[in-house]
């Protein structure tokens, strides 16, 4: 993408699907500039779309009104109903609209070949953490993506924490990583909180000591310059306590089970497609 490029100033901006990602990205848009009034959401739960124009200010409309008049449409839809989503809306969606679809495994031949070739398609594999500004989001361009409406996307995303580019055949491998990755951090907390309570500190103290740590790393990793690695080693003393607790992880094969479950999620990702 050319640092040069501006990105497109879209008058309207169409939410399709109102869940957690859904308003994430809402809040987002707001941070990155748009007018709330801009953002037009169509949700089939109304009491949902209610709770959002009351925290947002946002419009909500029809589905058809909705993508008949929205310069960028952000598919926020399960994959298993990006299908009949695409079939309901083919016919109305503005002339040379922009798609931007966050549904894991629809590659954007996969929207093209049902929209046709008339609308430019991202795709997009955000996570979690953007609810709180700190997701992770990697994008990729369909055929005939501008400059300006990929530097769009990749300003607004950056809204909800960090974007990145790649190209679309690794996006089954960014699923794997980022995009599942906050529930293998999640399940992994779960697992040291049980342990620390089994070890006799209380639930509260022992969810504090391993969401602060897990933070104090993480951050550390980010923004230290030093690789996971050199970071391990660096809280490693020899034949010390931090030793016994990583001969354990190895011994039960951690870095297979790690390796194995980012496959599945791979695999699963690829199969959704």
């Amino acid at each position: 993408m050319s640092t040069e490029s501006k990105p497109l100033q879209p008058s309207q901006v169409g939410v399709i699907g109102a869940g957690v990602m859904g308003e994430a990205l809402i809040a987002a848009l707001i941070k990155f500039g748009m007018k709330a009034s801009s953002i037009c959401v169509s949700e089939k739960r109304a009491e949902r779309a209610e709770e959002l124009v009351k925290s947002y200010g946002i419009c909500v409309c029809d589905l058809a009104q909705n993508v008949a008049t929205s310069d960028v449409l952000l598919l926020v839809v399960k994959p298993q109903d990006m299908a009949s989503v695409l079939e309901e809306i083919k016919g109305s969606i503005k002339a040379g609209a922009l798609i931007i679809t966050f549904a894991a495994g629809k590659s954007t031949s996969f929207i093209t070949s049902i929209l046709g070739t008339g609308h430019p398609v991202i795709r997009v594999m955000p996570n979690t953490p953007a609810l709180v500004g700190a997701g992770m989001s990697a994008m990729s361009r369909g055929a005939g993506v501008s400059d300006a409406q990929a530097a769009f996307a990749s300003a607004f995303l950056s809204a909800t924490g960090k974007a990145v580019e790649v190209e679309e055949s690794l996006q089954d491998a960014v699923t794997a990583t980022s995009g599942s990755g906050p529930a293998y951090f999640f399940a992994f907390a779960e697992h040291m909180i049980e342990g620390a309570m089994a070890l006799g500190l209380s639930k509260e103290v022992a969810t504090t000591l391993t969401a602060q740590t897990m933070l104090g790393a993480a951050i550390l990793l980010d923004q230290s310059g030093k690789s996971a690695t050199t970071l391990r080693e660096n809280v490693t003393s020899p034949n010390g306590t931090t030793a016994a607790a990583l001969a354990s992880l190895t011994e039960s094969d951690f870095a297979g089970i790690v390796a194995r479950a980012m496959k599945a999620a791979r695999d699963r990702s690829q199969e959704l497609a």
